[in-house]
C-alpha cells in the first residue's frame, strides 16, 4: 500500500512517557538494498508478521513509502541477506493531547538509544510536544534507521550513549 509519510523525531529525555504506552511491538529489521534516495527494507513484527517496506527520498519532512504484508517464512529468509545491522527495538504508541507517538527504544547495538517519532497529515501540523521529548533530530541523517543499520561496527558512533543523557 503506498503512504505519504510526513514525520518528526527527537530524542526522548525520560522515561515519563512509559506510563501512558498503550502497545508495544518487537521489530527486527533490515534493509536489503539502498540507493541515494531509496531503500528497501524487511522487517518482523513480533516474530509473528512482516512487512517489506520500499522508501524513496525526502521531500522537506516527506517521503514516498509502499508497504506490504508478507509471509513470515520468507521474511526470515529475506532476513538473510540484509546488507547492514539488523536492528532491534521495540516500538510503544503513546497518544499525548489526541496524537500518537511512536517510541522506538532500541536494543542490540543501539542499547540505551530511544527516539520517538509523530507521523503528521501536514508539514505545517503543530503538535503538541511532551515534556519527555529531548533534542529534535529529524532530518540529522544519524538517527535514521538506514544510518544506524549500515553504521560501520568497527567504529563508534557519530554519538555517545552520554549524549542520550544530556539532551
Amino acid at each position: 500500500m503506498k503512504t505519504v509519510e510526513i514525520e518528526r523525531k527527537f530524542l526522548v529525555r525520560s522515561d515519563a512517557w512509559r506510563a501512558s504506552a498503550t502497545s508495544a511491538h518487537v521489530f527486527r529489521q533490515g534493509y536489503l538494498a539502498r540507493g541515494a534516495a531509496s531503500s528497501l527494507r524487511i522487517r518482523l513484527i513480533d516474530d509473528l508478521t512482516a512487512q517489506l517496506a520500499v522508501k524513496f527520498g525526502k521531500r522537506g519532512l516527506t517521503r514516498e513509502e509502499f508497504e506490504y504484508d508478507i509471509p513470515l517464512v520468507e521474511a526470515k529468509e529475506l532476513m538473510l541477506h540484509v546488507r547492514g545491522k539488523v536492528l532491534e527495538k521495540t516500538r510503544y504508541e503513546v497518544v499525548h493531547q489526541g496524537d500518537v507517538w511512536e517510541i522506538d527504544v532500541f536494543g542490540g547495538a543501539y542499547q540505551g538509544l530511544t527516539i520517538a517519532e509523530i507521523e503528521m497529515s501536514s508539514e505545517t501540523d503543530r503538535p503538541s510536544l511532551p515534556s519527555w521529548l529531548g533534542r529534535e533530530v529529524t532530518g540529522d541523517k544519524r538517527y535514521s534507521n538506514r544510518a544506524l543499520a549500515f553504521h560501520r561496527p568497527a567504529m563508534s558512533p557519530p554519538y555517545g550513549i552520554s549524549e542520550y543523557a544530556r539532551v
